[in-house]
């Protein structure tokens, strides 16, 4: 894309009521537009970040067996009453509207319902089982306070599957692939080094669910974790997990066998899955026939992960001074092609190497603009793509490109062809 024909541009001022990094950074570098509080538009640059986002999450639950569909973001009120949970009392956070045709609508705040009633046309035998179905969707939470930026908003893109298995060890199955999934997206954002896998409170469903929390001054949570395991991330035994505040005492600390002395640290939860147990199967009569034609309720499990919230969190740990630091597989580009200079040669060499870039598959956002060299690197360390290709009068005249990596203070001057071989 050349930068040229992005109408978005980056910005020093952000609203005065922001006052959260991700979203002052998502702002002034032109990923987000604020449309009100807790409610935000994906700019080009920001709906390229969630795309990248969702084909990671997308390919990790393939690869365990989720199956993608979409679900309506329009819930009628018979299909939650089952649950109890159309009641204002039970939940209050719910968006209502009336129909014109009379009867009440709401918009999706979460999923186990709607999942329940779509599968229990599908579901009659042993055979039928277990599924994993999932989608990426809209959500809407009537907040009375919305805070943190894309983190925690009225409206945000989830994606969410549920797990229907046969039996509590088909389940387990699955949960612990799950988990393994998840410790697979985490990395792969760039951010596994500093997200734990902590226990929490089952809630009514189970004893315990996961959570996985990224350590951050910016979080909401609270979490335990030795002082030995910081740093660890995802790549820390079983034995170590961290646990919620919510729920942590030495009791626990005993019964789950932790070992070392869990110190007090701000987290932001990108990620859960629970066991559900038959709260939301029995309602909606979701049973099956096993072998010997017994009915048998299906079990059923969650697994969610806010993307506007991992994107967020993502730019609260991974920014400096500068700006914006995208980890490679979730940049909106991989390549900041910046050129510096007018002259006819300088031009051509520029733009025959856009072209190589995408020759090649390899997306590039080509500065093009008239602009001082100040101001494009001032964009280019704002907006963050992980490398910098800097085409000028001076590099061409020794038919070489400038590289700096966004991580990096030092830039070396090397062969197109020696710079090409990074992709």
């Amino acid at each position: 894309m050349r930068q040229s024909q992005l109408f978005t541009k980056t910005r020093k001022d952000v609203p005065s009521d922001e006052t959260s990094k991700n979203a002052q950074l998502l702002i002034r570098a032109g990923f987000i537009h604020k449309e009100m509080a807790g409610v935000y538009s994906y700019l080009p640059l920001g709906l390229k970040v969630i795309k990248r986002i969702e084909n990671i999450i997308r390919e990790e639950m393939n690869a365990i067996g989720g199956i993608e569909m979409k679900t309506s973001a329009f819930q009628s009120r018979e299909v939650w009453e089952k649950t109890n949970r159309w009641d204002d009392n039970i939940v209050d956070n719910w968006f209502k509207t009336k129909l014109k045709s009379g009867g009440e609508v709401g918009l999706s705040f979460t999923n186990e319902e709607a999942y329940s009633n779509i599968l229990r046309q599908y579901i009659s035998s042993y055979k039928d089982l277990p599924i994993y179905p999932y989608d990426f969707k809209e959500i809407f939470r009537n907040e009375v306070r919305s805070k943190s930026g894309i983190m925690r908003g009225r409206e945000f893109y989830w994606k969410a599957l549920y797990s229907f298995s046969r039996n509590e060890s088909e389940h387990l199955d699955f949960y612990n692939k799950a988990k393994e999934a998840y410790k697979n997206i985490f990395n792969r954002a760039g951010i596994g080094d500093k997200t734990y896998i902590t226990y929490a409170s089952g809630g009514t469903f189970s004893k315990f669910s996961h959570e996985f929390q990224t350590l951050c001054d910016a979080g909401e949570d609270i979490i335990y974790i030795s002082k030995e395991d910081e740093g660890k991330g995802l790549k820390m035994d079983e034995n170590r997990v961290v646990v919620n505040k919510e729920i942590y005492n030495e009791d626990l600390k005993k019964d789950l066998g932790l070992v070392g002395d869990f110190v007090e640290r701000k987290a932001i939860e990108v990620g859960n899955i629970f066991t559900l147990g038959t709260k939301f199967s029995e309602p909606f009569d979701l049973k099956y026939k096993d072998e010997k034609g017994k009915d048998n309720v299906v079990l059923m499990g969650s697994y969610g992960i806010g993307l506007g919230r991992l994107m967020g969190t993502i730019v609260e740990i991974l920014s400096d001074d500068k700006g914006i630091v995208w980890p490679k597989e979730v940049s909106p580009f991989s390549v900041h092609l910046v050129r510096l200079g007018d002259k006819p040669e300088t031009l051509a060499f520029a733009d025959k190497l856009y072209t190589d870039l995408q020759n090649k598959g390899i997306e590039a956002l080509y500065d093009d603009r008239d602009l001082r060299a100040g101001e494009k690197f001032a964009d280019s360390d704002l907006i963050g793509i992980p490398v910098r290709f800097v085409v000028s009068d001076k590099t061409i005249a020794e038919d070489k490109v400038e590289v700096k990596m966004r991580t990096e203070n030092d830039s070396k001057l090397i062969s197109v062809g020696e710079a090409l071989k990074n992709f």
